[in-house]
């Protein structure tokens, strides 16, 4: 056997190994999960941009939002967002002598992104079982505990995203120009 000949076997029988090892790993590997319907991408696609794009249709108002924040929201944030067993909402400070406290108020850079956290992740008991109209309650009402809104301000797709947060500033933004 001349020493191509040896070559060319060699190299057929290193493909048919490696495409054995190949389909034994294949039939190792755990399928674990579905392919995501386009339906299921769709139901969680809900980002909302500093802009205000992708915003849903709905309002809410102060007053509206603390009755839903009493009863689906006081437990872990306390009654006013001073914090409970969980997150502090209002006052705290990024700068200055105390510690830093970053809060609602004091540190989140878009009212927009308010709405796209509570909305995605709140209560964190049941996410995303807010309607659009209690997300704009909710949010309105966390800013208003914040002093950034007033009292009779109704907060939509078209208002929130005019809300200009304390601490915008102390951002560099992703997309300059696009606030």
């Amino acid at each position: 056997m001349s020493t191509s000949d040896r070559c060319t076997l060699l190299a057929a029988a290193l493909v048919a190994t490696a495409l054995a090892a190949a389909t034994a790993r294949a039939a190792d590997v755990p399928r674990l999960g579905v392919p995501a319907k386009s339906d299921d991408i769709t139901a969680w696609d809900i980002s909302i941009g500093p802009d205000g794009a992708g915003l849903p249709a709905g309002s809410g108002t102060p007053a509206a939002g603390a009755v839903i924040f009493a009863e689906k929201c006081a437990a872990c944030h306390g009654d006013r967002g001073q914090g409970g067993i969980n997150a502090r909402l209002v006052g705290g400070q990024i700068k200055g002598d105390g510690p830093i406290v970053k809060t609602v108020g004091s540190y989140w850079p878009y009212a927009t992104t308010v709405f796209d956290f509570v909305r995605r992740a709140m209560p964190w008991t049941a996410p995303k079982s807010l309607t659009d109209d209690e997300v704009y309650a909710v949010t309105a009402y966390v800013l208003r505990l914040n002093g950034i809104i007033g009292d009779a301000d109704v907060m939509n797709a078209q208002t929130l995203p005019q809300v200009r947060m304390p601490n915008r500033d102390g951002f560099i933004p992703l997309f300059p120009g696009k606030h």
